[in-house]
């Protein structure tokens, strides 16, 4: 019987081992706890749910609820067993958190191609593996990895991402597009502000609620990037200065320099998501969605990233991984989860789900399935290991990194639940091979 060694037991793992043990590989999962806890752990479960309890929308107008469903009709562990351990959640899906996890935990547990090993991994072990430590990876781990990619740069361990925007949902009548002092291409959108909205802009961030620096976090994470309402404390003009900075940038209608200047710039090759440049964030998510829509291109911004900062683990994906989360220098060497640059339950456990399925595949020399990018699995492992991003930060799943529909189709909870169909019945044609 073919072996692979999965370390990390988290969400990445527990589905990438489930799915490698129904394809008839051995598999030896190893978890550190209970024998090793980071802070952020409270049980010995698998599975465990750190923060929140939601797995988020549920409706397939939600890129998550398109991610769910494709998963759920493939079969995957993490989704029967937050179906069965459900509560109430309006029209999310939300879990029961320690039934969840000790579903998980039991059924990992009862398979008969599975054997758990507990105790710290600290060192990669020989044979077809899959790493999915999560980003607390232990130092001893994160240190070997860093020997085997040759390049500290290659592992980040601080996420100071700026928050991220759909295109679609930017008021142009109230921006232009623009490169300052027209140098280049005009590829930033550019969103004035006169005097009366940039105070009241600057108001709201001085006086917006920070999110809790937890324990297992870095405080020091502000001494290498500065949150926009750390440098908005300064001074009220502090922002004008940079960040906001208007010079070189005339709006059209007036042909003069704004008061202030917030540029977005693109984030994807296809234009469908831009990122406020220079706004690394520590605020509550509520906190910036109320504060950032004060600017009025941004008045009905649609996020599908929130600004984060605190410590974190994760790859140079685009550089290192292929579409199937494999090590470009070393096929015996998979990643999987958080540490790949996916954000999100959902979206940990899918990585883990692709994962599992093309290593059994490939063990057992099939040819490889390659999901779409029009499906919500493969337009993931596919933003992953895309090279064209400059610079690369975790995020979600959302319809951005979807190919658009073929032709226009009013309203957006209309269009994306047309997106999730198309998505839907790839997965339903492709479920027979899939599942083999």
């Amino acid at each position: 019987m073919k072996h692979v060694t999965v370390i990390g037991a988290g969400l990445a793992g527990s589905e990438c081992a489930w799915q490698l043990a129904q394809r008839g590989i051995a598999v030896t999962l190893c978890e550190m706890k209970p024998e090793k806890k980071t802070p952020a752990h409270e049980t010995e479960y698998f599975a465990e749910l750190c923060c929140s309890n939601s797995l988020r929308g549920a409706g397939l107008e939600n890129a998550v609820g398109l991610l769910k469903e494709e998963m759920r009709r493939l079969d995957s562990l993490i989704l029967r067993c937050a179906d069965a351990t459900a509560v109430p959640a309006g029209g999310a899906l939300a879990v029961d958190r320690h039934g969840f996890a000790k579903m998980v935990t039991d059924e990992i547990l009862n398979h008969s191609n599975i054997t758990v090993k507990y105790g710290e991994v600290t060192d990669i072990p020989e044979g077809d593996v899959v790493i999915a430590s999560g980003p607390l990876t232990s130092e001893a781990l994160a240190d070997k990895l860093t020997a085997l990619f040759g390049d500290a740069d290659t592992l980040h361990f601080f996420d100071a991402a700026a928050p991220l925007v759909s295109f679609d949902s930017v008021d142009m009548s109230s921006a232009y597009f623009a490169s300052r002092y027209d140098k280049g291409t005009p590829d930033y959108i550019n969103c004035p502000m006169d005097k009366e909205e940039y105070t009241a802009f600057w108001q709201a961030l001085i006086e917006a609620e920070a999110a809790e620096v937890h324990g297992f976090e870095d405080k020091c994470v502000f001494e290498g990037c500065m949150p926009v309402e750390v440098m908005a404390r300064r001074g009220e003009d502090t922002l004008r200065f940079g960040p906001l900075k208007p010079r070189g940038l005339p709006d059209p209608k007036t042909g003069k320099e704004p008061y202030a200047v917030v540029q977005l710039r693109k984030d994807n090759a296809t234009g469908s998501i831009y990122n406020l440049v220079g706004f690394q964030t520590h605020l509550k998510w509520g906190e910036q969605k109320r504060v950032f829509t004060m600017i009025p291109a941004l008045k009905d911004a649609a996020f599908l990233r929130y600004g984060v900062m605190h410590r974190n683990t994760y790859l140079d994906s685009p550089r290192l991984l292929d579409r199937y989360y494999r090590l470009k220098s070393d096929k015996r060497i998979a990643f999987a989860g958080q540490m790949t640059g996916v954000e999100g339950y959902v979206e940990s456990a899918a990585s883990g789900f692709l994962v599992g399925v093309e290593l059994a595949r490939r063990l057992r020399e099939m040819e490889a399935v390659n999901f779409p990018q029009e499906t919500a699995i493969g337009a993931l492992g596919l933003y992953v290991s895309n090279e064209t991003i400059a610079q690369f930060q975790p995020m979600n799943i959302n319809f951005g990194i979807i190919p658009p529909l073929d032709h226009r189709v009013k309203g957006k909870r209309n269009k994306n639940a047309e997106l999730s169909q198309r998505s839907l019945a790839i997965i339903d044609a492709m479920k027979d091979e899939v599942l083999r």
